[in-house]
Protein backbone atom coordinates (compact mmCIF):
# COMPACT_ATOMS: atom_id res chain seq x y z
CA UNK A 1 0.00 0.00 0.00
CA UNK A 2 1.02 3.49 0.00
CA UNK A 3 2.05 4.30 2.91
CA UNK A 4 3.18 7.91 4.11
CA UNK A 5 1.39 10.54 3.71
CA UNK A 6 1.83 12.72 0.31
CA UNK A 7 3.54 15.85 1.79
CA UNK A 8 5.55 14.25 4.39
CA UNK A 9 7.00 11.96 1.24
CA UNK A 10 7.57 14.71 -0.85
CA UNK A 11 9.70 16.39 1.44
CA UNK A 12 12.03 13.71 0.48
CA UNK A 13 12.71 13.78 -3.18
CA UNK A 14 12.91 16.15 -5.85
CA UNK A 15 10.35 16.73 -8.74
CA UNK A 16 12.60 16.03 -11.32
CA UNK A 17 11.86 14.25 -14.83
CA UNK A 18 14.68 12.05 -15.43
CA UNK A 19 13.00 8.36 -14.74
CA UNK A 20 16.63 7.32 -13.45
CA UNK A 21 15.88 9.69 -10.66
CA UNK A 22 11.85 10.02 -10.02
CA UNK A 23 11.02 10.39 -6.73
CA UNK A 24 9.07 7.40 -4.83
CA UNK A 25 5.68 9.12 -3.71
CA UNK A 26 4.79 6.94 -1.02
CA UNK A 27 7.63 5.52 0.55
CA UNK A 28 11.85 6.35 1.07
CA UNK A 29 13.12 2.92 -0.01
CA UNK A 30 14.57 1.91 -2.83
CA UNK A 31 13.58 2.72 -5.93
CA UNK A 32 11.55 0.59 -8.02
CA UNK A 33 9.48 0.59 -11.18
CA UNK A 34 5.63 0.09 -10.96
CA UNK A 35 3.97 -3.08 -12.51
CA UNK A 36 0.76 -4.84 -11.78
CA UNK A 37 2.76 -7.71 -10.18
CA UNK A 38 4.37 -5.54 -7.54
CA UNK A 39 1.86 -4.17 -6.56
CA UNK A 40 -1.20 -6.45 -6.46
CA UNK A 41 -1.08 -7.58 -3.14
CA UNK A 42 -0.65 -3.85 -1.46
CA UNK A 43 -2.48 -2.09 -1.38
CA UNK A 44 -21.14 14.78 -13.30
CA UNK A 45 -23.01 12.90 -14.07
CA UNK A 46 -22.78 13.88 -17.67
CA UNK A 47 -21.59 12.43 -20.81
CA UNK A 48 -18.49 14.91 -21.70
CA UNK A 49 -19.28 17.56 -24.46
CA UNK A 50 -15.75 17.96 -26.46
CA UNK A 51 -16.46 21.00 -28.55
CA UNK A 52 -15.77 24.42 -27.03
CA UNK A 53 -17.30 27.86 -27.62
CA UNK A 54 -15.91 29.77 -30.64
CA UNK A 55 -15.94 33.68 -29.73
CA UNK A 56 -13.21 36.64 -29.91
CA UNK A 57 -10.94 37.57 -27.04
CA UNK A 58 -12.40 40.62 -27.14
CA UNK A 59 -16.23 39.59 -26.45
CA UNK A 60 -16.54 37.35 -23.72
CA UNK A 61 -17.01 39.48 -20.40
CA UNK A 62 -20.69 38.24 -19.92
CA UNK A 63 -19.31 34.70 -19.75
CA UNK A 64 -17.72 35.18 -16.65
CA UNK A 65 -21.04 35.91 -14.57
CA UNK A 66 -22.51 33.18 -12.69
CA UNK A 67 -25.72 33.33 -13.29
CA UNK A 68 -26.60 32.41 -9.40
CA UNK A 69 -24.43 34.95 -8.30
CA UNK A 70 -25.94 38.55 -6.58
CA UNK A 71 -26.80 41.59 -8.59
CA UNK A 72 -24.82 43.72 -6.76
CA UNK A 73 -21.75 41.85 -8.23
CA UNK A 74 -23.48 42.12 -11.89
CA UNK A 75 -21.23 45.69 -13.02
CA UNK A 76 -17.56 43.68 -12.50
CA UNK A 77 -16.45 42.78 -16.03
CA UNK A 78 -12.99 40.70 -15.57
CA UNK A 79 -12.07 40.85 -18.93
CA UNK A 80 -12.60 45.09 -19.44
CA UNK A 81 -9.42 47.01 -20.22
CA UNK A 82 -10.19 48.97 -17.15
CA UNK A 83 -8.87 45.89 -15.11
CA UNK A 84 -5.62 45.57 -17.41
CA UNK A 85 -4.89 49.19 -17.12
CA UNK A 86 -5.01 49.82 -13.67
CA UNK A 87 -2.06 47.42 -12.21
CA UNK A 88 1.10 47.90 -12.44
CA UNK A 89 3.24 45.23 -13.26
CA UNK A 90 4.65 44.54 -9.92
CA UNK A 91 1.18 43.57 -9.05
CA UNK A 92 0.46 41.44 -11.71
CA UNK A 93 3.07 38.97 -10.91
CA UNK A 94 1.75 38.82 -7.46
CA UNK A 95 -1.42 37.05 -9.50
CA UNK A 96 0.14 34.24 -10.36
CA UNK A 97 2.07 32.23 -7.35
CA UNK A 98 0.00 30.88 -4.52
CA UNK A 99 1.62 32.76 -1.50
CA UNK A 100 -0.22 34.65 1.03
CA UNK A 101 -1.18 38.08 -0.61
CA UNK A 102 -3.48 40.76 0.78
CA UNK A 103 -6.71 40.61 -0.31
CA UNK A 104 -6.32 44.77 -1.81
CA UNK A 105 -3.84 43.14 -4.44
CA UNK A 106 -6.72 41.26 -6.03
CA UNK A 107 -8.94 41.38 -8.98
CA UNK A 108 -12.50 42.56 -9.54
CA UNK A 109 -14.64 40.97 -6.65
CA UNK A 110 -15.71 37.49 -8.18
CA UNK A 111 -18.05 35.79 -4.76
CA UNK A 112 -18.10 37.33 -1.33
CA UNK A 113 -17.53 36.36 1.78
CA UNK A 114 -21.27 36.22 2.50
CA UNK A 115 -21.92 34.03 -0.39
CA UNK A 116 -19.32 31.57 0.51
CA UNK A 117 -20.92 31.59 3.67
CA UNK A 118 -24.01 30.48 2.37
CA UNK A 119 -22.60 28.23 0.18
CA UNK A 120 -20.84 26.06 2.91
CA UNK A 121 -24.64 25.57 4.75
CA UNK A 122 -25.19 22.26 3.24
CA UNK A 123 -29.54 22.70 3.14
CA UNK A 124 -31.16 18.98 2.12
CA UNK A 125 -33.87 19.29 -0.34
CA UNK A 126 -36.33 17.88 2.14
CA UNK A 127 -35.81 18.42 5.98
CA UNK A 128 -39.02 17.35 7.73
CA UNK A 129 -39.24 15.78 11.30
CA UNK A 130 -38.72 12.91 9.28
CA UNK A 131 -35.19 13.90 7.09
CA UNK A 132 -34.09 15.75 10.53
CA UNK A 133 -34.40 11.82 12.41
CA UNK A 134 -32.54 10.42 9.60
CA UNK A 135 -29.58 13.26 9.96
CA UNK A 136 -29.67 12.65 13.56
CA UNK A 137 -29.21 8.62 13.26
CA UNK A 138 -26.35 9.28 10.70
CA UNK A 139 -24.36 11.71 12.51
CA UNK A 140 -24.80 9.54 15.79
CA UNK A 141 -23.06 6.47 13.65
CA UNK A 142 -20.59 8.40 12.29
CA UNK A 143 -19.41 10.33 15.46
CA UNK A 144 -19.77 6.39 17.42
CA UNK A 145 -17.10 5.43 14.82
CA UNK A 146 -15.00 8.59 15.01
CA UNK A 147 -14.87 7.83 19.08
CA UNK A 148 -14.34 4.31 18.86
CA UNK A 149 -11.61 3.83 16.50
CA UNK A 150 -13.50 2.16 13.96
CA UNK A 151 -12.44 4.50 11.49
CA UNK A 152 -8.76 3.00 11.19
CA UNK A 153 -10.20 -0.12 11.35
CA UNK A 154 -12.42 0.84 8.33
CA UNK A 155 -9.25 2.11 6.61
CA UNK A 156 -7.01 -0.50 7.01
CA UNK A 157 -9.20 -3.08 5.24
CA UNK A 158 -9.26 -0.49 2.17
CA UNK A 159 -5.23 -2.25 1.68
CA UNK A 160 -6.11 -5.47 0.94
CA UNK A 161 -8.49 -4.75 -2.14
CA UNK A 162 -6.92 -6.31 -5.54
CA UNK A 163 -5.65 -4.06 -7.90
CA UNK A 164 -8.04 -4.15 -10.77
CA UNK A 165 -5.93 -3.41 -13.82
CA UNK A 166 -2.32 -3.33 -15.21
CA UNK A 167 -0.22 -0.03 -15.44
CA UNK A 168 1.34 -0.67 -18.83
CA UNK A 169 1.02 2.63 -20.73
CA UNK A 170 2.68 4.92 -17.53
CA UNK A 171 5.13 1.86 -17.35
CA UNK A 172 6.53 2.59 -21.32
CA UNK A 173 9.68 3.64 -21.60
CA UNK A 174 8.51 7.02 -23.66
CA UNK A 175 5.98 7.93 -20.73
CA UNK A 176 7.81 7.40 -17.74
CA UNK A 177 9.61 10.94 -18.01
CA UNK A 178 5.72 11.75 -17.84
CA UNK A 179 5.37 10.56 -14.41
CA UNK A 180 6.25 12.91 -11.22
CA UNK A 181 6.22 9.83 -8.93
CA UNK A 182 7.52 6.20 -10.26
CA UNK A 183 4.67 4.82 -8.22
CA UNK A 184 1.66 6.70 -9.11
CA UNK A 185 0.16 5.61 -12.42
CA UNK A 186 -3.39 5.62 -13.90
CA UNK A 187 -4.70 1.99 -14.97
CA UNK A 188 -4.70 1.28 -18.18
CA UNK A 189 -8.21 1.27 -18.10
CA UNK A 190 -8.99 4.63 -16.71
CA UNK A 191 -6.55 6.43 -17.77
CA UNK A 192 -7.02 9.94 -19.96
CA UNK A 193 -6.19 9.62 -23.70
CA UNK A 194 -4.91 12.58 -25.28
CA UNK A 195 -6.00 13.01 -28.96
CA UNK A 196 -6.64 10.87 -31.59
CA UNK A 197 -3.60 8.54 -31.06
CA UNK A 198 -4.48 8.56 -27.17
CA UNK A 199 -1.19 9.74 -26.24
CA UNK A 200 -0.50 9.14 -22.50
CA UNK A 201 -0.70 11.77 -19.70
CA UNK A 202 -0.97 10.45 -15.92
CA UNK A 203 -4.42 11.34 -15.34
CA UNK A 204 -7.80 9.03 -14.62
CA UNK A 205 -11.14 9.05 -15.46
CA UNK A 206 -13.28 8.86 -11.96
CA UNK A 207 -16.99 7.80 -12.00
CA UNK A 208 -18.62 7.17 -8.87
CA UNK A 209 -22.14 6.18 -8.13
CA UNK A 210 -24.21 6.96 -5.18
CA UNK A 211 -28.00 6.24 -5.55
CA UNK A 212 -28.25 5.92 -8.81
CA UNK A 213 -26.58 9.38 -9.23
CA UNK A 214 -23.08 9.14 -11.42
CA UNK A 215 -20.52 12.10 -9.99
CA UNK A 216 -17.53 12.55 -12.88
CA UNK A 217 -14.25 13.44 -12.51
CA UNK A 218 -10.54 14.20 -13.68
CA UNK A 219 -8.04 12.49 -10.95
CA UNK A 220 -4.44 13.99 -11.91
CA UNK A 221 -1.38 14.03 -10.99
CA UNK A 222 0.20 18.13 -10.65
CA UNK A 223 1.61 19.05 -13.72
CA UNK A 224 5.38 18.93 -14.59
CA UNK A 225 7.09 21.02 -17.32
CA UNK A 226 7.53 18.84 -20.17
CA UNK A 227 3.35 18.12 -19.11
CA UNK A 228 2.16 21.29 -19.66
CA UNK A 229 0.67 21.12 -22.95
CA UNK A 230 -0.28 18.08 -22.45
CA UNK A 231 -2.61 18.98 -18.83
CA UNK A 232 -4.00 21.88 -20.82
CA UNK A 233 -5.18 19.57 -24.28
CA UNK A 234 -6.61 17.20 -21.74
CA UNK A 235 -8.72 20.51 -20.16
CA UNK A 236 -10.12 21.45 -24.29
CA UNK A 237 -10.80 17.88 -25.11
CA UNK A 238 -12.71 16.91 -21.87
CA UNK A 239 -14.25 20.71 -22.36
CA UNK A 240 -13.55 21.06 -18.28
CA UNK A 241 -14.57 24.61 -17.12
CA UNK A 242 -13.16 23.90 -13.48
CA UNK A 243 -9.72 23.03 -12.07
CA UNK A 244 -9.25 21.94 -8.67
CA UNK A 245 -5.76 22.59 -7.27
CA UNK A 246 -5.26 21.18 -3.69
CA UNK A 247 -1.53 21.93 -3.47
CA UNK A 248 0.71 25.18 -3.42
CA UNK A 249 3.59 24.97 -5.91
CA UNK A 250 5.94 24.41 -3.46
CA UNK A 251 5.95 23.18 -0.23
CA UNK A 252 8.68 21.82 2.38
CA UNK A 253 10.88 23.43 0.11
CA UNK A 254 10.18 21.13 -2.48
CA UNK A 255 8.55 21.57 -5.77
CA UNK A 256 5.21 19.74 -5.54
CA UNK A 257 3.36 21.23 -8.58
CA UNK A 258 4.89 23.08 -12.06
CA UNK A 259 3.45 26.47 -12.31
CA UNK A 260 1.35 26.12 -15.10
CA UNK A 261 -0.91 29.07 -15.88
CA UNK A 262 0.19 33.16 -16.51
CA UNK A 263 0.60 35.38 -14.05
CA UNK A 264 0.12 38.27 -15.64
CA UNK A 265 -3.36 39.75 -16.86
CA UNK A 266 -1.26 41.31 -20.03
CA UNK A 267 1.17 38.80 -21.02
CA UNK A 268 -0.80 35.10 -21.20
CA UNK A 269 0.97 32.00 -21.60
CA UNK A 270 1.97 30.91 -24.96
CA UNK A 271 1.92 26.94 -24.80
CA UNK A 272 2.17 25.03 -28.07
CA UNK A 273 -1.13 24.55 -28.93
CA UNK A 274 -3.00 27.12 -27.52
CA UNK A 275 -2.48 30.67 -25.81
CA UNK A 276 -4.22 31.01 -22.01
CA UNK A 277 -4.94 34.58 -20.86
CA UNK A 278 -5.28 35.54 -17.40
CA UNK A 279 -8.65 37.73 -17.20
CA UNK A 280 -9.16 38.01 -13.42
CA UNK A 281 -8.54 36.74 -9.63
CA UNK A 282 -9.39 36.76 -6.57
CA UNK A 283 -7.65 36.06 -3.18
CA UNK A 284 -9.60 34.52 -0.35
CA UNK A 285 -8.75 33.46 3.04
CA UNK A 286 -8.54 29.41 2.00
CA UNK A 287 -8.17 29.54 -1.99
CA UNK A 288 -7.73 31.56 -4.90
CA UNK A 289 -9.91 31.85 -7.74
CA UNK A 290 -8.39 32.20 -11.32
CA UNK A 291 -10.44 33.39 -14.46
CA UNK A 292 -8.70 31.20 -17.85
CA UNK A 293 -9.26 32.14 -21.27
CA UNK A 294 -7.87 29.19 -23.40
CA UNK A 295 -7.53 29.83 -27.21
CA UNK A 296 -6.64 27.13 -29.54
CA UNK A 297 -4.15 28.38 -31.99
CA UNK A 298 -5.09 26.33 -34.70
CA UNK A 299 -9.17 27.38 -34.81
CA UNK A 300 -9.02 30.55 -32.61
CA UNK A 301 -11.54 28.59 -30.44
CA UNK A 302 -11.98 30.28 -26.67
CA UNK A 303 -12.84 28.00 -23.51
CA UNK A 304 -13.18 29.88 -19.89
CA UNK A 305 -11.70 27.97 -16.91
CA UNK A 306 -12.18 28.63 -13.45
CA UNK A 307 -9.07 27.81 -11.44
CA UNK A 308 -10.00 27.07 -7.85
CA UNK A 309 -6.47 26.82 -6.27
CA UNK A 310 -6.76 25.39 -2.02
CA UNK A 311 -3.76 27.72 -0.61
CA UNK A 312 -4.55 26.06 3.35
CA UNK A 313 -3.14 22.71 2.97
CA UNK A 314 -0.67 22.52 5.39
CA UNK A 315 2.74 20.78 4.54
CA UNK A 316 1.93 17.86 6.94
CA UNK A 317 -1.55 16.55 7.88
CA UNK A 318 -4.58 18.00 6.77
CA UNK A 319 -6.33 21.23 7.08
CA UNK A 320 -6.85 22.74 10.70
CA UNK A 321 -10.11 24.57 9.45
CA UNK A 322 -12.59 21.88 8.12
CA UNK A 323 -15.01 25.22 7.58
CA UNK A 324 -12.35 26.69 4.98
CA UNK A 325 -12.25 23.46 3.08
CA UNK A 326 -16.06 23.18 3.38
CA UNK A 327 -16.19 26.77 1.70
CA UNK A 328 -13.80 25.35 -1.19
CA UNK A 329 -15.27 22.32 -1.80
CA UNK A 330 -19.46 23.90 -2.12
CA UNK A 331 -17.62 26.55 -4.09
CA UNK A 332 -16.08 24.25 -6.96
CA UNK A 333 -19.65 22.78 -7.10
CA UNK A 334 -21.68 25.82 -7.73
CA UNK A 335 -18.64 26.54 -10.16
CA UNK A 336 -18.77 23.33 -12.17
CA UNK A 337 -20.68 23.60 -15.84
CA UNK A 338 -19.07 21.29 -18.44
CA UNK A 339 -16.92 18.31 -18.19
CA UNK A 340 -15.71 16.26 -15.74
CA UNK A 341 -14.57 18.37 -12.90
CA UNK A 342 -10.55 18.15 -12.95
CA UNK A 343 -8.63 17.75 -10.01
CA UNK A 344 -5.46 17.57 -9.10
CA UNK A 345 -2.86 17.92 -6.11
CA UNK A 346 0.99 16.42 -6.27
CA UNK A 347 0.47 12.75 -7.10
CA UNK A 348 -3.71 13.02 -7.89
CA UNK A 349 -4.32 10.60 -5.48
CA UNK A 350 -3.84 11.64 -1.67
CA UNK A 351 -5.82 15.09 -1.28
CA UNK A 352 -7.50 14.48 -4.40
CA UNK A 353 -9.12 11.48 -3.04
CA UNK A 354 -10.33 13.38 -0.34
CA UNK A 355 -11.83 16.35 -2.00
CA UNK A 356 -14.11 13.82 -4.31
CA UNK A 357 -15.12 11.80 -1.41
CA UNK A 358 -16.65 15.18 0.27
CA UNK A 359 -18.04 16.27 -2.81
CA UNK A 360 -20.25 13.45 -3.22
CA UNK A 361 -21.35 13.29 0.63
CA UNK A 362 -22.28 16.82 0.23
CA UNK A 363 -24.44 16.39 -3.07
CA UNK A 364 -25.96 13.23 -1.33
CA UNK A 365 -27.17 15.30 1.58
CA UNK A 366 -28.80 17.81 -0.18
CA UNK A 367 -30.66 15.71 -2.22
CA UNK A 368 -31.50 13.55 0.88
CA UNK A 369 -29.34 10.16 -0.57
CA UNK A 370 -27.72 7.66 1.75
CA UNK A 371 -23.91 7.65 1.75
CA UNK A 372 -20.58 5.70 2.62
CA UNK A 373 -17.89 6.92 3.14
CA UNK A 374 -15.68 3.68 2.77
CA UNK A 375 -17.73 2.45 -0.55
CA UNK A 376 -17.19 5.81 -2.18
CA UNK A 377 -13.46 5.53 -1.51
CA UNK A 378 -13.00 1.46 -2.47
CA UNK A 379 -14.88 3.36 -5.95
CA UNK A 380 -12.24 5.77 -6.24
CA UNK A 381 -9.35 3.38 -5.44
CA UNK A 382 -10.66 0.87 -8.11
CA UNK A 383 -9.99 3.41 -10.63
CA UNK A 384 -7.12 5.12 -9.50
CA UNK A 385 -4.49 3.66 -7.45
CA UNK A 386 -3.78 4.73 -3.43
CA UNK A 387 -7.25 7.04 -3.31
CA UNK A 388 -6.78 8.63 -0.01
CA UNK A 389 -3.64 7.95 1.13
CA UNK A 390 -3.59 7.97 5.05
CA UNK A 391 -5.75 7.42 7.95
CA UNK A 392 -5.27 11.23 8.32
CA UNK A 393 -6.93 11.90 5.49
CA UNK A 394 -9.58 9.31 5.72
CA UNK A 395 -10.19 10.89 8.97
CA UNK A 396 -11.03 13.98 7.57
CA UNK A 397 -13.29 13.08 5.04
CA UNK A 398 -14.91 11.71 8.51
CA UNK A 399 -14.53 15.21 10.12
CA UNK A 400 -15.81 17.41 7.31
CA UNK A 401 -19.02 15.42 7.14
CA UNK A 402 -20.10 15.32 10.97
CA UNK A 403 -19.24 19.49 10.66
CA UNK A 404 -22.12 19.61 8.28
CA UNK A 405 -23.90 17.24 9.78
CA UNK A 406 -23.64 18.75 13.22
CA UNK A 407 -24.43 22.22 11.69
CA UNK A 408 -27.82 21.15 10.22
CA UNK A 409 -28.85 19.45 13.11
CA UNK A 410 -27.63 22.91 14.89
CA UNK A 411 -25.67 21.18 17.64
CA UNK A 412 -22.96 23.78 17.97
Amino acid sequence: MIGKDEEERECGSNDMTSRETLPPSSEEKTPRSVTHEVLKNADSSEKVNLSVQNFQHSNYDDLFKDASESESESIFAPGSSFLRDKWSSEDEELAGPSQTIHSELSGLQIVSERELAQLAQVRPLLFNFHEQSVIRDCFNVLEKKVAEYEILQEFLTLDYKNLPDAFNSGNELRNRDKNRYRDILPYDSTRVPLGENKDYINASYIRIVNSGEEYFYIASQGPLPGTTDDFWQMVLENNSNVIVMITREIECGIIKCHHYWPISMKKPLELKNCRIFLENFQILQYFIIRIFQVVKKSTGSSHIVKHLQFTSWPDHGTPASVDGFIKYVRYVRKSHLTGPILVHCSAGVGRTGVFLCVDVVFCAIEKNFPFNIKNIVTQMREQRYGMIQTKEQYFFCYKVVLQVLKKLLTLD
